[in-house]
């Protein structure tokens, strides 16, 4: 047979409140510690909508950065017609040149891509 409690529903409310409230403090930690440890970064509001518009997350993450194509692509060893292409959507990019793109920003291959 089951154990079972009978708890007044004011009480199991309670419970399920703090229980909600327990949660967001422990992704409140996660996030504050990603952030301490450099796994994360804060992200303005204005380049994640325009992330989330559909721009350029090469362009975007360039942006953020404060660097031009041209330092853009000298950090990261590619011609600066490529990053202008990718840019604009006229070329994809090669895997080797996305990673050697996003190592330059400090992002993963995935912030590019996605």
């Amino acid at each position: 047979m089951n154990d079972m409690v009978t708890i007044p529903r004011e009480e199991y409310d309670r419970l399920r409140a703090a229980a909600e409230d327990l949660a967001d403090l422990q992704s409140y930690d996660r996030a504050k510690a990603a952030l301490a440890a450099g796994d994360d970064e804060l992200i303005p509001a204005d380049f994640a909508n325009r992330l989330l518009n559909g721009e350029s997350p090469l362009r975007v993450y360039r942006d953020l950065h404060g660097l031009t194509q041209a330092v853009l692509a000298e950090t990261a060893g590619v011609n600066r017609v490529t990053v202008a292409e990718i840019e604009t959507g006229r070329k994809q990019g090669s895997i080797a040149t996305l990673r050697a793109l996003a190592g330059a920003l400090g992002v993963t291959l995935d912030d590019l891509t996605e």
